[in-house]
């Protein structure tokens, strides 16, 4: 083969990979029952395609080709190194692949996508476990992505990830989508460290960067992936709810990085595209009348992204929408919000109230976002002192640098 073809075809696989690395993964986890050794298997299955493919040509269903050139390394690699005594299991998948290379089986391989989300977020996985594996496992993001993320050492983070795989393995963690009576239950699991990465990417936890936009994006692909294998009234409103945010990600910061607040925000550069699909996810979700919190959080941020300026927006239903996640899903972060909402409504008095009440009970008291609240209440009804306290108190709970620099403004504000 010429080389000219050779490097088009190295440039194919280089493309395959990008875009079917984690099918094939997912597919040989349920063919060997082994996150490390489908690891292996995975590499070595591109290394033979890197080899051949450039002599023999592209096959037919390279996704195929792939799958079973990994599994047949894998018995070999078990043979040689004598890692299981019995191969007659292993080996009885053989008529599976035979059928996904006349391409009969790719409904089968996008399920096992499925079945690997649900693997990486089972509930006897600890939380940041289930985040680090699925970022890994899914998404396909390097440990080192993932280390810097969340601010982890390396060592640290892929100590997490060799026991999340470890618990797995000793604990027989079925590699399936758990049965429908199971469902709701392990289905918030998953839901949750979805959000729990596009959160990351929008909002930064800590660091010099206000968004990660590759967490965002991964966070976005999974929960259409997971949508399109498993439709939910509340897989669409978590889908939705991040379309929402992700509309106005280009105008929550100025060009060198500092934070722009949702009311200075340029509202003609929002992504009307990305509201519209995300309004109508939210109506269908809602009309189903099986919808959770995702979709009541999903209504509010519509209301935002369709008011025609954020004098105009709808406060009186963006309560009515948090009374009615209140009811569904209490939690003090709802109630912080709720009377944020009520400080566009009814003016920082009324609100200021619902925050003191809120900070008296102590479970915001270590919430940056309680005080910087509180103080801006405070600095709206003059109360320049107690504004000072509060923003200083949310200025050293901070760890993100815009967010930083932007309560040490308002700060300095309050100090001339």
């Amino acid at each position: 083969m010429d080389p000219d073809s050779t490097a088009r075809i190295t440039d194919t696989i280089e493309r395959i990979y990008r875009g079917e690395s984690r099918r094939v993964l997912s597919t040989l986890i349920r063919l060997l029952g082994d996150f490390e050794l489908a690891e292996e298997a995975l590499h070595e299955a591109f290394r033979a395609a890197l080899e051949q493919w450039p002599r023999d040509g592209l096959p037919a269903n390279p996704r195929a080709w792939l799958v079973s050139a990994g599994r047949f390394r894998a018995i070999d690699a078990i043979r040689r190194n004598a890692r299981f005594s019995a191969l007659e299991e292993l080996e009885a998948h053989g008529h599976e692949i035979a059928a996904e290379e006349h391409g009969s089986r790719d409904e089968d391989i996008e399920d096992d996508r499925l079945r690997l989300i649900f693997t990486c977020c089972h509930p006897a996985l600890a939380a940041d476990a289930q985040v680090a594996l699925t970022l890994r496992e899914v998404c396909g993001l390097s440990t080192e992505e993932i280390a810097q993320a969340f601010l982890t050492p390396v060592p640290t983070l892929a100590q997490r990830i060799v026991r999340a795989k470890g618990k797995i393995r000793d604990s027989r963690i079925p590699y399936q989508v758990p049965p429908p009576e199971a469902l709701p239950e392990r289905l918030d699991s998953v839901l949750r460290v979805i959000y729990l990465v596009f959160n990351e990417g929008y909002s930064a936890s800590s660091g010099e960067t206000l968004t990660r936009h590759d967490l965002c994006t991964e966070a976005i692909r999974l929960a259409r992936l997971l949508g399109g294998l498993l439709p939910e009234a509340e897989v669409d409103g978590l889908l939705a709810l991040m379309l929402l945010h992700e509309a106005r990600r280009s105008t929550r910061s100025t060009a060198d990085g500092e934070l722009i607040l949702l009311e200075d925000q340029d509202r003609s550069r929002w992504d009307r595209a990305r509201i519209a699909e995300a309004c109508s996810l939210v109506e269908q979700a809602l009309a189903s009348r099986r919808y959770g919190p995702y979709c009541l959080q999903a209504a509010i941020a519509a209301v935002t992204a369709e008011a025609p300026s954020f004098a105009e927006t709808d406060w009186h239903e963006i309560i009515g929408l948090y009374d009615a996640l209140l009811r569904l899903a209490p939690s003090p972060v709802v109630e912080l919000n709720r009377a944020v909402a009520v400080a566009m409504r009814d003016g920082p008095a009324d609100a200021l109230a619902l925050v003191d009440a809120l900070l008296a009970r102590g479970e915001l008291r270590d919430y940056r976002f309680a005080h910087a609240a509180r103080a801006d209440l405070c600095r709206r009804l003059g109360r320049k002192a107690e504004a000072g306290d509060a923003y200083r108190r949310a200025l050293a709970l901070s760890r993100q640098g815009p967010e930083q620099r932007f309560l040490a403004r308002r700060l300095s504000e309050l100090e001339r």
